[in-house]
């Protein structure tokens, strides 16, 4: 344990542990299987946003307002969760320097909070496509989508800079196991001996930012999507609309379903910790791997700058 006087010349000790031990999974025999079921979707999802990333950056076509949130989506699903999570529980290396820990956190909410406001900048994307086609490339340009963006990485740093910094302020007098699979921000706090009622407001604060508000924006832009499209008289044309935006909520319902289900569970009643840790890790390894298949497999401008780029490659060997 390490000890921190107080900067402003008070009473007070701040008892900071040298390291913190990730609990994982508990009983369950044969879990080395999961992980490297873990390790098998994390290495298709990487393969695959980054052959998002790759067709988007050769190809001019997809160079517009829409793929620029694409390619956001598919930079961010390069997450450093799963390699971790593999180190640490494969090769049996659970403590982690208490440093480390939080940095490990800050990058791991960060990049899921931009995955979700991520996902409300191509609700947008759609709700002015289907609601005000006639100004859509008026109001969404590239500058602008970029700006959007940009500001979410910039708000978005600084809440969870914010939320995870305020953990130094806590003493670890007690236990330093954290009942997750990685530094999860509610095991961690909740292991010090101090008040840590601050730290249990941010979470509600982050949880409240990063969650309900982007599916509440998300439920609005296609409320006014569906009343849009039921004045449409061709059922046709209506169909069209509606397909651009299937890709969309596919993604919506995978990202956000497992995570609000649980936390709904979590205050209703008793989920047992190995529920949770499987949950957790496959809300945020599942969508990095379906992403690139929603939009590779499922768009037909991405199928068809696939199929140039191949062609084009092809020649150019011979």
């Amino acid at each position: 344990m390490e000890f921190f006087n107080s900067a402003l010349g008070k009473n007070i000790t701040f008892v900071r542990p040298a390291h913190f031990l990730i609990r994982g999974f508990t009983g369950l025999p044969n879990i080395k299987y999961y992980y490297v079921f873990l390790f098998i979707i994390y290495l298709v999802s990487v393969l695959g946003n980054t052959m998002v990333m790759t067709v988007i950056v050769l190809d001019h076509n997809l160079r517009t307002p829409k793929y620029i949130a694409v390619f956001n989506l598919a930079f961010v699903d390069l997450t450093a969760l799963i390699p971790k999570l593999l180190d640490t529980f494969l090769f049996d290396r659970r403590y982690i320097v208490y440093e480390a820990c939080l940095s490990y956190m800050f990058f791991v909410l960060l990049l899921a909070s931009v995955q979700s406001w991520t996902l409300v900048t191509m609700a947008y994307d759609r709700f002015i496509a289907i609601c005000f086609p006639l100004r859509y490339h008026s109001i969404v340009t590239k500058p602008a989508i970029a700006a959007m963006l940009l500001f979410t990485w910039i708000f978005l740093s600084s809440l969870v800079a914010f939320t995870v910094g305020i953990i130094d302020r806590l003493s670890f007098c007690g236990s330093v196991v954290v009942k997750s699979f990685f530094c999860d921000h509610a095991p961690v706090y909740r292991l010090a001996c101090n008040d840590s009622s601050l730290n249990n407001i941010m979470a509600y604060v982050a949880f409240i930012i990063v969650l309900c508000c982007p599916l509440i924006l998300i439920a609005i832009t296609y409320v006014c999507i569906s009343i849009a499209l039921s004045r449409i008289a061709s059922t046709e044309e209506r169909l069209k609309a509606m397909k651009t935006c299937t890709s969309h909520l596919f993604l919506v319902a995978i990202f956000f379903l497992p995570v609000v289900g649980t936390n709904i569970a979590a205050v209703a009643s008793y989920i047992h910790p190995n529920a949770r840790i499987i949950n957790s890790s496959l809300t945020h390894t599942i969508p990095a791997l379906l992403n690139p298949i929603v939009y590779s497999l499922k768009t037909e401008e991405v199928l068809n700058s696939i199929r140039k780029l191949c062609k084009r490659y092809s020649l150019c060997l011979y």
